[in-house]
């Protein structure tokens, strides 16, 4: 089974893709989608949908995992990541691909243990369970694959 994670965000989106066999985590791949601030928010939104799509046509995931949107103190920002985590809807909707949501603090406390858990502990345990050399970077798509893992930790299938 293969698990797309995306960690939504209008300057980068983060995503991370894995497979899941048996019991154990194989690495597929992890990156960023950037969109340059000189582009208007429209044409930002095209390139995370069309990034988005290019991505779940190559991998053919089972399942995406996306992150709930929370608000912190920056609700401008948070509107902007709620428009990213629109069209990354969108995009899975139109391959009609079933989607899970986490908080980042379920996230941190399905790898970690601890809700309030650092970045960088959630960064360890995902290179842990990834057999990945060094720790997964930037922190977007280090998110996205703990993401990933979530998803396919709770799916039924394991293929």
């Amino acid at each position: 089974m293969i698990a797309l994670g995306f960690d939504p965000g209008l300057a980068t989106t983060g995503y991370g893709i894995i497979h899941k066999k048996s019991s154990k985590y194989f690495y597929i791949k992890h990156g960023t989608i950037r969109t340059p601030a000189t582009k208007t928010i429209p044409e930002r939104l095209a390139i995370i949908y069309q990034d988005a799509h290019n991505l779940i046509v190559k991998y053919k995931p089972d399942t995406i995992a996306i992150e709930r949107l929370y608000f912190e103190k920056n609700v401008t920002n948070g509107i902007y990541v709620a428009q990213a985590r629109g069209v990354l809807l969108l995009a899975t909707a139109h391959h009609n691909i079933p989607v899970v949501e986490f908080s980042p603090t379920e996230v941190k406390i399905a790898l970690v243990g601890y809700g309030r858990a650092e970045k960088i502990q959630v960064q360890r345990m995902v290179q842990k369970l990834l057999s990945l050399d060094t720790l997964p970077r930037p922190d977007d798509s280090a998110d996205a694959l703990a993401l990933a893992i979530c998803a396919l930790h709770i799916a039924k299938t394991n293929t």
